[in-house]
């Protein structure tokens, strides 16, 4: 579904993306780990087509990005969960979660996208009375579920995850994790997760890849990351100061 081929994007001086390989098969779960600063949020961007590489080819389903010629057609493809959720903060709960099915090729009829906002929510737990609430009146964690609502809304094809468990304690981490693994499951998506929370990973993957040093350094099934030789896959999963990824100390 998704294939990154020898992609290289760097800013000024800074090499971020040094020929990144990547596949990802059609409905199932690719987790990207790596440390904070290594181009995770850079890869992502550069599927999407809003960060152009200066090297290499990306394909969605057999398709350039760069060549896609309807861009709203092509960003429809797709849901996003972004990191603290990113919520609309002046649009109320039920507006957010049909954010996407109120504009652009996908618009629906305002009472549709309502129906279809509160059918979201019961799918991530909460009650509609939330719908007319505004984000600021919700918890962390009722916030990230309003923001997985809205990844889902239009039925997307392809679904990002933008470290989906940032600033939420142990217990929520759970609920949402089991949430997106349900929710990508019946709907039967292709998604992408960034992350660097081995609990996320050990729920969410069906495949692991780990960028470092603006390559992917190692990539397999979630199963078999427990048994990777790599030295930096190693230090990462088990949270060790001392290996080859420098730490500032």
């Amino acid at each position: 579904m998704i294939t990154l081929d020898n992609i290289h994007k760097s800013f000024g001086d800074n090499h971020v993306l040094r020929g990144v390989d990547l596949h990802v098969a059609r409905g199932t779960s690719m987790v990207i780990i790596g440390g904070s600063g290594t181009g995770k949020s850079i890869a992502i961007k550069t599927i999407l087509g809003l960060v152009t590489p200066e090297k290499g080819t990306i394909t969605v389903d057999g398709q350039d990005v760069s060549q896609t010629g309807d861009r709203d057609a092509f960003l429809a493809r797709f849901g996003m969960l972004f990191q603290g959720a990113a919520l609309f903060d002046s649009l109320p709960v039920w507006q957010n979660v049909a954010f996407r099915l109120l504009r652009g090729s996908l618009a629906r009829p305002k009472e549709e996208a309502h129906e279809i906002a509160i059918e979201k929510l019961r799918r991530v737990g909460l009650t509609p009375d939330v719908a007319d609430r505004l984000p600021a009146e919700l918890s962390g964690g009722m916030q990230k579920r309003v923001g997985l609502a809205r990844a889902i809304a239009a039925e997307p094809e392809i679904i990002f995850f933008d470290e989906p468990t940032t600033g939420l304690d142990p217990i929520m981490a759970g609920v949402i994790n089991d949430l997106i693994r349900e929710i990508v499951t019946e709907m039967g998506a292709t998604t992408m997760t960034i992350t660097h929370d081995m609990t996320s990973v050990r729920t969410i993957a069906d495949n692991v890849a780990m960028l470092h040093g603006g390559k992917i350094r190692w990539t397999g099934p979630v199963a078999d990351i427990d048994g990777a030789t790599d030295p930096y896959v190693d230090q990462f999963i088990h949270g060790r100061a001392e290996g080859p990824i420098e730490t500032v100390r």
